[in-house]
């Protein structure tokens, strides 16, 4: 039986995940535990994280909005230690474009981008007491392949499945972030990298719109579409000790969307 190369291991690493209960969330959580880690699991429904912690042999419930600013100061200043932190969140309402208001967008910016610059202020001291005992803290942000390029509109033969106007420039923001970061705490010796996933719909989308499913495959160049498990192994590369000397990446797992 294979075994994991130690530097993928996350031994007594504490990592938070928010959007934990949600489609990645779910399956980077059971990547990194299974590496090892303790697991903080956050998002703003306690019972669906509770149900979820339940699963896994070393994990706690932080349930907060991360777009709650206070809320997000008062839980990172009370943690002693912190290795790893997954900025997976994001609230928007879906609208097509000539709905949208100025509300609509700074809901999904404050969820996402503020808030990831906000956590990662608040987690500060917690996050160099784990360099001092590991020498080694990593951010990673979850940003979209939509953070690179625009919807192709043809692919989305129905509006509802368009991905929403005011996603796709949240998620750019949120690269840029990470650069930013990643520049401002590399001499504390915090890694700051991002994901950008390409299409990776829930199994009711596929099986709900076959012909919709396929076009999405398509547009790859390994003409399939991701699985959730697919994205567990990128995060874990950079969650690890085994990515020690990357920062201020952006890792595309999207097969081959963003290269064509």
């Amino acid at each position: 039986m294979a075994t994991l190369n130690p530097q993928f291991r996350l031994d007594g690493r504490h990592v938070f995940i928010s959007g934990a209960a949600g489609h990645f969330g779910c399956a980077i959580a059971h990547a990194l535990s299974q590496a090892g880690a303790h697991l903080i699991l956050n998002g703003r429904n306690e019972s669906r994280l509770k149900a979820l912690a339940a699963d896994f042999p070393s994990a706690e419930c932080a349930a907060f909005d991360v777009a709650d600013f206070a809320a997000v100061r008062a839980f990172f200043a009370a943690r002693s230690r912190l290795d790893v932190i997954i900025n997976n969140a994001i609230s928007m309402t879906p609208k097509p474009r000539e709905a949208l208001t100025a509300e609509d967008f700074e809901q999904t910016y404050r969820s996402s981008v503020t808030a990831a610059f906000e956590i990662s202020r608040a987690a500060l001291p917690a996050l160099q007491r784990a360099v001092a005992e590991n020498g080694d803290a990593s951010i990673i942000n979850i940003a979209s392949m939509y953070a690179a390029v625009a919807p192709d509109a043809r692919i989305y033969a129905n509006p509802d499945q368009a991905s929403p106007f005011h996603y796709g420039p949240a998620k750019a923001a949120l690269l840029q972030l990470t650069r930013h970061l990643a520049a401002d705490l590399g001499p504390l010796r915090i890694r700051v990298n991002a994901l950008v996933p390409g299409p990776f719909p829930r199994p009711q989308v596929q099986s709900a719109d076959p012909a919709f499913a396929a076009r999405l495959a398509a547009k790859t160049m390994l003409g399939r579409l991701g699985e959730a498990h697919e994205i567990a192994g990128p995060v874990q590369f950079l969650a690890s000790p085994a990515s020690s000397f990357v920062t201020g990446s952006t890792l595309c797992v999207d097969g081959g969307w963003t290269a064509w």
